[in-house]
């Protein structure tokens, strides 16, 4: 990441001391919210894209429970909870509404506060995220159900250098995997109730099926689809031209005319 917080720190929510950073201008304006994926941090997963997304507004990027700066506690991961802290700690900030920008795990928290906390959301980016686990290629589960700490080295890296306790990360591995595994999904009127413009975004190689992406695209009242060509769930995030071309102008585009 090239560009340095203009703050961070940790807010007390729920018995979590959550991580976060503040980049960019507050001369007013919507804020943006950048969720990580799951396993990683906000470097890793918006470290090509964040010093641009903040030339043109405040971001606030937070590190969920267990991952990146923030510690982990006696409570296993859960969607909704996650929805509730990023939404806690907001509140904290003093933040009313925001737009939100959540990646593969986090996409699915970020539908969590737009079902969950509704007022607090004005557009929504998911990308490479599933709203289910018939979403995600049946490869992809079992790949899961069997991952130990040693298959993601890069990841692992990531997490030691920035953990409050490094040797954590098999804990971490064990929580996520349970979380991503166990998701019994949004339910489909809960997700029919969101009326936040909403960008889904998916590589033509993702992790989530094609179709399912389509049918969130449905599902959701105000939706816009982009599907990106060569790129799978890794690669998705180092398209950063494509990325900053499509979020930027959908997040600029009045929401009036956001169909």
């Amino acid at each position: 990441m090239t560009n340095v917080a203009s703050q961070t720190g940790y807010a007390s929510v729920n018995g979590l001391d959550m991580y976060y950073e503040i980049h960019g201008s507050d001369q007013g304006g919507v804020p943006l919210v950048l969720l990580h994926g799951g396993f990683t941090t906000i470097d890793v997963s918006f470290g090509k894209v964040l010093p641009s997304l903040a030339r043109s507004r405040r971001v606030i990027a937070v590190e969920q429970q267990a991952h990146g700066h923030t510690a982990d506690i006696a409570r296993p991961l859960d969607f909704e909870q996650m929805a509730d802290d990023t939404a806690a700690l907001l509140r904290h900030l003093g933040v009313e509404n925001a737009d939100f920008f959540g990646f593969s795990d986090s996409g699915i928290i970020a539908l969590g506060i737009a079902i969950r906390h509704p007022e607090l959301v004005l557009k929504l980016v998911v990308a490479g995220t599933n709203f289910n686990n018939d979403g995600l290629y049946p490869e992809f589960l079992e790949f899961l159900e069997h991952a130990s700490p040693d298959d993601m080295g890069r990841l692992r890296d990531a997490y030691t250098r920035v953990a409050p306790k490094p040797d954590d990360w098999p804990t971490l591995v064990a929580k996520v995997t349970e979380l991503a595994v166990e998701f019994e999904g949004w339910r489909l009127d809960d997700l029919r109730s969101i009326t936040a413009p909403t960008l889904v975004m998916i590589g033509d190689a993702d992790i989530v099926r094609p179709e399912h992406a389509v049918e969130l695209f449905r599902l959701l009242s105000r939706a816009t689809l982009a599907v990106l060509p060569d790129t799978d769930h890794v690669t998705l995030l180092d398209r950063d031209d494509w990325l900053l071309s499509m979020i930027g102008e959908f997040l600029d585009m009045p929401e009036q005319e956001v169909e």
